[in-house]
Protein backbone atom coordinates (compact mmCIF):
# COMPACT_ATOMS: atom_id res chain seq x y z
CA UNK A 1 0.00 0.00 0.00
CA UNK A 2 1.31 3.47 -0.96
CA UNK A 3 -0.06 6.90 0.04
CA UNK A 4 -0.02 9.68 -2.37
CA UNK A 5 -0.72 13.64 -1.34
CA UNK A 6 -3.47 15.23 -3.23
CA UNK A 7 -4.77 18.83 -2.82
CA UNK A 8 -4.59 18.50 1.13
CA UNK A 9 -6.35 14.87 0.71
CA UNK A 10 -4.53 11.38 0.87
CA UNK A 11 -5.18 9.13 -1.90
CA UNK A 12 -4.63 5.50 -1.13
CA UNK A 13 -3.28 2.99 -4.72
CA UNK A 14 -3.63 -0.70 -3.53
CA UNK A 15 -0.80 -2.67 -5.67
CA UNK A 16 -1.04 -6.39 -6.34
CA UNK A 17 0.92 -8.31 -7.66
CA UNK A 18 -0.15 -12.11 -9.11
CA UNK A 19 2.04 -14.87 -9.58
CA UNK A 20 1.08 -17.43 -11.93
CA UNK A 21 2.59 -21.12 -11.95
CA UNK A 22 3.10 -23.41 -14.78
CA UNK A 23 1.19 -27.25 -14.22
CA UNK A 24 3.93 -30.01 -14.19
CA UNK A 25 2.90 -31.63 -17.65
CA UNK A 26 4.92 -30.06 -19.97
CA UNK A 27 1.92 -30.11 -22.52
CA UNK A 28 0.90 -27.07 -21.76
CA UNK A 29 -2.67 -24.97 -22.24
CA UNK A 30 -4.83 -26.58 -24.83
CA UNK A 31 -8.69 -25.38 -25.72
CA UNK A 32 -10.75 -23.21 -27.13
CA UNK A 33 -12.42 -20.05 -25.69
CA UNK A 34 -14.19 -16.92 -27.60
CA UNK A 35 -13.49 -13.65 -26.49
CA UNK A 36 -16.71 -11.18 -26.12
CA UNK A 37 -17.48 -9.09 -28.96
CA UNK A 38 -17.03 -5.37 -28.95
CA UNK A 39 -20.00 -3.43 -27.50
CA UNK A 40 -19.38 -0.45 -29.58
CA UNK A 41 -19.73 -2.68 -32.84
CA UNK A 42 -22.45 -4.83 -31.60
CA UNK A 43 -24.82 -2.06 -31.16
CA UNK A 44 -23.98 -0.68 -34.57
CA UNK A 45 -23.98 -3.65 -36.23
CA UNK A 46 -27.52 -4.53 -35.15
CA UNK A 47 -28.39 -0.95 -36.54
CA UNK A 48 -26.70 -0.99 -39.94
CA UNK A 49 -27.86 -4.64 -40.60
CA UNK A 50 -31.81 -3.58 -40.04
CA UNK A 51 -30.98 -0.18 -42.19
CA UNK A 52 -29.50 -2.39 -45.10
CA UNK A 53 -31.47 -3.75 -47.82
CA UNK A 54 -31.16 -8.03 -47.78
CA UNK A 55 -29.83 -10.28 -44.47
CA UNK A 56 -26.88 -9.59 -42.95
CA UNK A 57 -25.18 -12.50 -40.94
CA UNK A 58 -23.29 -10.86 -37.64
CA UNK A 59 -20.51 -12.90 -35.68
CA UNK A 60 -18.45 -11.78 -32.41
CA UNK A 61 -22.05 -10.00 -30.72
CA UNK A 62 -21.52 -9.38 -27.46
CA UNK A 63 -24.45 -10.90 -25.72
CA UNK A 64 -24.47 -8.38 -22.82
CA UNK A 65 -28.03 -6.08 -21.85
CA UNK A 66 -27.00 -2.89 -23.04
CA UNK A 67 -26.60 -4.41 -27.11
CA UNK A 68 -29.66 -6.90 -26.33
CA UNK A 69 -31.64 -3.55 -25.60
CA UNK A 70 -30.93 -2.11 -29.19
CA UNK A 71 -31.52 -5.91 -30.57
CA UNK A 72 -34.74 -5.39 -29.12
CA UNK A 73 -35.76 -1.73 -29.87
CA UNK A 74 -35.40 -2.75 -33.43
CA UNK A 75 -37.10 -5.90 -33.58
CA UNK A 76 -39.57 -3.43 -31.80
CA UNK A 77 -39.74 -1.64 -34.93
CA UNK A 78 -40.63 -4.49 -37.17
CA UNK A 79 -37.12 -5.78 -38.01
CA UNK A 80 -36.79 -9.67 -38.19
CA UNK A 81 -33.36 -10.63 -35.96
CA UNK A 82 -32.41 -14.14 -34.81
CA UNK A 83 -30.28 -14.87 -32.42
CA UNK A 84 -27.77 -14.10 -30.92
CA UNK A 85 -26.90 -17.69 -30.34
CA UNK A 86 -23.01 -17.93 -29.55
CA UNK A 87 -22.41 -14.79 -30.46
CA UNK A 88 -24.51 -15.16 -34.07
CA UNK A 89 -26.73 -12.83 -35.11
CA UNK A 90 -29.26 -12.92 -38.47
CA UNK A 91 -30.89 -9.40 -39.52
CA UNK A 92 -33.17 -9.39 -42.20
CA UNK A 93 -32.34 -5.90 -43.36
CA UNK A 94 -35.48 -3.72 -43.57
CA UNK A 95 -33.95 -0.95 -45.84
CA UNK A 96 -33.63 3.31 -45.16
CA UNK A 97 -37.07 3.57 -44.92
CA UNK A 98 -38.66 0.37 -43.12
CA UNK A 99 -38.64 0.95 -39.76
CA UNK A 100 -42.36 1.10 -38.45
CA UNK A 101 -43.58 2.65 -35.19
CA UNK A 102 -43.41 0.77 -31.90
CA UNK A 103 -46.51 -0.12 -30.39
CA UNK A 104 -45.20 1.52 -26.81
CA UNK A 105 -41.70 3.60 -26.10
CA UNK A 106 -38.74 1.92 -26.74
CA UNK A 107 -37.24 0.43 -22.88
CA UNK A 108 -32.67 1.23 -23.57
CA UNK A 109 -32.74 0.07 -19.71
CA UNK A 110 -29.08 1.41 -18.79
CA UNK A 111 -27.51 1.78 -22.62
CA UNK A 112 -26.58 5.42 -23.26
CA UNK A 113 -25.07 4.47 -26.30
CA UNK A 114 -28.58 2.71 -27.42
CA UNK A 115 -30.26 5.77 -26.71
CA UNK A 116 -28.35 8.59 -28.02
CA UNK A 117 -27.61 6.68 -31.29
CA UNK A 118 -31.03 6.17 -31.33
CA UNK A 119 -32.06 9.69 -30.87
CA UNK A 120 -30.29 10.26 -34.11
CA UNK A 121 -31.30 7.39 -36.06
CA UNK A 122 -35.14 8.12 -35.13
CA UNK A 123 -35.08 11.80 -35.99
CA UNK A 124 -35.40 11.42 -39.68
CA UNK A 125 -37.83 8.63 -39.36
CA UNK A 126 -41.63 8.89 -40.51
CA UNK A 127 -43.05 8.33 -37.08
CA UNK A 128 -43.44 9.57 -33.33
CA UNK A 129 -41.19 7.45 -30.91
CA UNK A 130 -40.33 7.88 -27.21
CA UNK A 131 -37.42 6.29 -25.79
CA UNK A 132 -36.73 5.37 -22.38
CA UNK A 133 -34.70 3.71 -19.56
CA UNK A 134 -34.23 2.76 -16.48
CA UNK A 135 -33.63 4.99 -13.19
CA UNK A 136 -30.16 5.32 -13.91
CA UNK A 137 -30.04 6.03 -17.64
CA UNK A 138 -32.99 8.51 -16.90
CA UNK A 139 -30.12 10.73 -14.37
CA UNK A 140 -28.17 10.97 -17.64
CA UNK A 141 -27.54 14.06 -19.99
CA UNK A 142 -29.19 14.13 -23.46
CA UNK A 143 -28.74 17.87 -24.36
CA UNK A 144 -25.16 16.35 -26.00
CA UNK A 145 -27.16 15.05 -28.65
CA UNK A 146 -30.57 16.75 -28.81
CA UNK A 147 -28.78 20.21 -29.10
CA UNK A 148 -26.92 19.44 -32.63
CA UNK A 149 -30.34 17.30 -33.43
CA UNK A 150 -32.47 20.32 -33.21
CA UNK A 151 -30.11 22.40 -35.24
CA UNK A 152 -30.84 20.07 -37.74
CA UNK A 153 -34.61 20.32 -37.43
CA UNK A 154 -35.29 17.46 -35.43
CA UNK A 155 -37.99 17.73 -32.97
CA UNK A 156 -36.92 16.19 -29.53
CA UNK A 157 -38.67 16.88 -25.87
CA UNK A 158 -36.88 16.01 -22.99
CA UNK A 159 -37.66 15.87 -19.65
CA UNK A 160 -36.38 18.65 -16.96
CA UNK A 161 -32.75 19.25 -17.58
CA UNK A 162 -32.70 17.79 -21.11
CA UNK A 163 -32.66 14.21 -19.14
CA UNK A 164 -34.72 10.99 -20.88
CA UNK A 165 -37.00 9.88 -21.79
CA UNK A 166 -36.55 11.34 -24.87
CA UNK A 167 -39.59 12.05 -27.25
CA UNK A 168 -39.04 12.05 -31.13
CA UNK A 169 -41.54 13.67 -33.17
CA UNK A 170 -41.37 12.16 -36.38
CA UNK A 171 -41.45 13.37 -40.12
CA UNK A 172 -39.21 16.26 -39.39
CA UNK A 173 -37.46 18.08 -42.73
CA UNK A 174 -33.88 17.60 -41.86
CA UNK A 175 -31.01 19.45 -42.91
CA UNK A 176 -27.44 18.91 -42.85
CA UNK A 177 -25.27 20.94 -40.67
CA UNK A 178 -21.40 22.07 -40.13
CA UNK A 179 -21.03 20.56 -36.16
CA UNK A 180 -17.80 21.13 -34.35
CA UNK A 181 -17.88 18.83 -31.24
CA UNK A 182 -17.64 20.51 -27.99
CA UNK A 183 -16.30 17.15 -26.76
CA UNK A 184 -14.78 14.21 -27.84
CA UNK A 185 -17.63 11.92 -28.10
CA UNK A 186 -18.03 8.84 -30.45
CA UNK A 187 -22.23 8.90 -29.45
CA UNK A 188 -22.36 12.44 -30.27
CA UNK A 189 -20.47 11.95 -33.63
CA UNK A 190 -22.69 8.59 -34.53
CA UNK A 191 -26.20 10.59 -33.53
CA UNK A 192 -25.04 13.23 -36.00
CA UNK A 193 -24.01 11.29 -38.73
CA UNK A 194 -26.85 8.89 -38.39
CA UNK A 195 -29.40 11.85 -38.28
CA UNK A 196 -27.47 13.25 -41.30
CA UNK A 197 -28.31 10.12 -43.47
CA UNK A 198 -31.36 11.20 -43.30
CA UNK A 199 -31.05 15.00 -43.96
CA UNK A 200 -30.87 17.23 -47.04
CA UNK A 201 -26.88 18.43 -47.58
CA UNK A 202 -24.03 17.79 -46.45
CA UNK A 203 -23.74 16.60 -42.52
CA UNK A 204 -19.60 17.78 -40.94
CA UNK A 205 -18.58 16.58 -37.51
CA UNK A 206 -15.07 17.99 -36.43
Amino acid sequence: MTERISQGRVTKILFMKYIVQGGLDKTGLQGEIRVPGDKSISHRSIMFGSLAEGTSHISGFLEGEDSLNTLRAFQAMGVEIDGPTDGKVTIKGVGMHGLKAPAQPLDLGNSGTSMRLLAGLLAGQKFDVELSGDSSLSKRPMKRVTDPLAQMGAKVETAEGGKPPLKITGNQSLHGIDYPMPMASAQVKSCCLLAGMYAEGKTCVT
